[in-house]
């Protein structure tokens, strides 16, 4: 759920990267770090023990506009991907706005992609979300590989419920701003239904 701060005048949002181990979740927020101009946006922050990290950082869009006179800040946020980091993945979720689930398009990582894609249900359920009600982006990342499924192919397999999806290569930046602007579109069409 969206935080107000009324002295900052600004809504802040979370959008949270889900998906397998070494799909390209920290490669889009590096990625958008790196382009993202150095006064609208804060440090990125990286908590990091021995086997997991997990990255952070906000920004405000200038372009986005205003809802009822605030500004809107987005968080973005990404999970451990191995599944083994079921707790740290759920404390992340925890108020959470958004979805994007980074899918990595080789053919050999569909289990992995679907067995991620369970565990955000699963992770968000027992949160009292239904995936199918939040803003939620599918981008299918590593485009640039040999080995990869089709779309319809991975569309079939990850996104029956049809949300918008994404073609990504995150290394070069394709696809990535793309799906950030459409899922950031989602959570303000939601803000301003007043949910």
């Amino acid at each position: 759920m969206s935080f107000i701060n009324y002295a900052s005048r600004e809504i802040n949002c979370k959008i949270v990267y889900y998906g397998p181990g070494l799909c390209g979740k920290t490669t889009n927020l590096q990625y958008i770090y790196q382009k993202t101009a150095a006064d609208a946006k804060g440090k990125m922050i990286s908590l990091a023990t021995e086997t997991e990290r997990t990255l952070f950082f906000d920004f405000l869009p200038l372009s986005l506009g205003e809802i009822r006179g605030f500004k809107t800040r987005f968080h973005l946020y990404t999970v451990p991907g191995q599944v083994f980091y079921d707790a740290s993945r759920k404390l992340i979720l925890k108020g959470v706005d958004g979805v994007v689930f980074v899918a990595d398009s080789q053919e050999e990582r569909i289990d992995a992609n679907i067995e991620s894609l369970e565990n955000l249900r699963m992770n968000l359920k027992e949160q009292g979300y239904d995936l199918d009600k939040l803003p939620y982006i599918v981008q299918y990342n590593k485009r640039d590989l040999p080995g990869i499924m089709s779309v319809e192919e991975l569309s079939r397999e990850l996104n029956p419920t049809n949300v918008p999806e994404f073609e990504a290569c995150a290394t070069t930046g394709e696809g990535v701003f793309e799906t950030l602007k459409a899922v950031a579109k989602l959570i303000l069409i939601d803000l301003k239904k007043g949910r």
